[in-house]
């Protein structure tokens, strides 16, 4: 059996592409904008009020990613402050996934207290309840929802993937853009964050976020 942060690494390469890079590179502005708002509230010293989310959905929403990228050896969803994001994205770049967050959540709830009498939401349940309520919500909701084939860039009905695709977003996206907190998303799949460029330098290595190379010290004298 693979190590676990060999595993998680696999599964966060795989899921990660599937997103597709035109549309990443589409929309980039906009995440990297949503990563920057969830880089700046989860350091906040007061309370940040969520723009879209209720503070019960945002609940939600935060243990629904906890269960897709949990926190184990390495950190997690909770940690790079993926809710952040998603609130931002359904704000922005997203905005059309919020009546399936709406209708998701809702239909996750009354599953959390059928199953669990007493639990009054997804989040109030533990997070070996929360395994298997999840687990049960994906099979019951179709096979879309459990395979790559449920992250896409387009708004749909199918709410795992929907959430699934922006956790896996919030989490690895570019930390120089302000997201991915202290670099949980860049640990996790074992990449440096120091800058790998070399010349010849072309039209292509510019224009995103952060595409300037930092030269050593040696180099500036």
């Amino acid at each position: 059996m693979k190590p676990a942060g060999v595993a998680r690494r696999d599964f966060l390469f795989q899921a990660g592409s599937a997103v597709g890079a035109a549309w990443i590179s589409a929309q980039w502005p906009a995440v990297v904008a949503a990563a920057q708002h969830a880089h700046e509230a989860v350091r906040s010293a007061t309370p940040v009020n969520f723009q879209v989310l209720t503070p019960s959905q945002a609940r939600e929403v935060e243990a629904i990613a906890s269960q897709i990228i949990p926190t184990d050896e390495l950190p997690g969803a909770r940690e790079a402050g993926v809710v952040y994001f998603i609130d931002r994205a359904l704000h922005t770049f997203a905005k059309d996934s919020l009546p399936t967050y709406e209708k998701g959540l809702a239909a996750l709830n009354r599953a959390s207290s059928t199953k669990y009498p007493g639990v009054k939401s997804f989040a109030d349940a533990s997070p070996e309840q929360q395994e298997i309520l999840l687990t049960g919500f994906i099979q019951e909701h179709g096979p879309q929802s459990a395979g790559a084939r449920g992250i896409g860039p387009n708004a749909s009905g199918d709410f795992f993937g929907t959430i699934r695709m922006h956790t896996l977003l919030g989490f690895l996206v570019d930390p120089s853009g302000g997201g991915n907190r202290d670099y949980a998303g860049w640990k996790a799949i074992d990449r440096d964050p120091a800058r790998s460029f070399s010349p010849p330098f072309g039209f292509y290595d510019k224009g995103y976020p952060g595409w300037q190379p930092t030269w050593p010290e040696s180099e500036k004298k």
